[in-house]
């Protein structure tokens, strides 16, 4: 971590949890992730960090905290990475890193939902910054694909990785079209739609399942979608957010309806 990340922008004392407090919400919190409390005081200073938006912070800790906080560490990267870096080689450079210490992880904490949630998100964010169809030729689809496949299994209720496979199915068929993305990578229209329908149901609570729906609604049906799109949208921006990552969802979700 050579160059300081930049700040969290909405700062507020809401996000700010003690470690009581945080113990009380863990579960609304962490429904999209599945991530179980940690029994490590470390690890969960971390976690009380990156909720508040101190990503850089509750990434130091976390990785201070050994494997206890890792998934900290690798979530404060990943969420900072795709919202607030704004330096595209810096960027990268984020995802890079998660995914090298989540393969580690994987090997070394194999039953670990998070381990292989993350590096599918680092690595698909990754694959966005360098180019859908790039990353196809790379292979970095499949280790996505399987990855996602993983956690779920670990997981059945992990409402994030369920997300991340609608949106996997809605970016290579936008990317290559319905019929070589079907034969080539098993990507299928009714199954993205599923997928962000499953995940809404699994965290009613989330603006950023309603976000990736609606933008994979549009990559994967077109402009008629647009409407449910929009309405989507709407939803995603009246969330009241309980941390920071939430908030960036809701901002975002502002942004796009302007």
């Amino acid at each position: 971590m050579a160059k300081k990340w930049a700040n969290f922008p909405y700062a507020d004392k809401a996000y700010e949890y003690s470690a009581a407090s945080i113990k009380k919400s863990w579960e609304r919190l962490h429904k999209g992730d599945c991530e179980p409390l940690p029994k490590d005081a470390k690890a969960l200073d971390a976690w009380i960090a990156y909720h508040a938006g101190r990503f850089e912070e509750a990434a130091a800790l976390g990785l201070a905290a050994g494997d206890a906080g890792l998934n900290a560490a690798n979530k404060a990267a990943c969420i900072y990475g795709n919202y607030l870096e704004e330096n595209d080689k810096a960027k990268l450079a984020i995802f890079e890193d998660v995914a090298a210490r989540c393969e580690k992880q994987q090997k070394t904490d194999p039953k670990n939902a998070n381990a292989y949630y993350l590096h599918a998100y680092a690595l698909g964010r990754y694959a966005q910054g360098i180019s859908i169809v790039k990353a196809l030729k790379e292979g970095i689809g499949t280790k996505v694909k399987n990855s996602l496949d993983t956690a779920i299994k670990l997981a059945p209720k992990h409402a994030d990785a369920h997300i991340g496979l609608g949106t996997y199915h809605a970016e290579i068929i936008d990317s290559v079209g319905a019929m070589l993305g079907g034969l080539t990578y098993g990507a299928k229209k009714e199954t993205g739609e599923d997928m962000f329908a499953k995940a809404l149901k699994l965290n009613p609570d989330s603006a950023i399942a309603r976000i990736e729906m609606a933008n994979g609604l549009i990559m994967l049906f077109g402009k008629s979608k647009v409407k449910d799109a929009e309405k989507l949208y709407a939803e995603a921006a009246k969330f009241k957010a309980l941390d920071a990552m939430e908030r960036l969802d809701v901002e975002q979700a502002r942004a796009e309806l302007e």
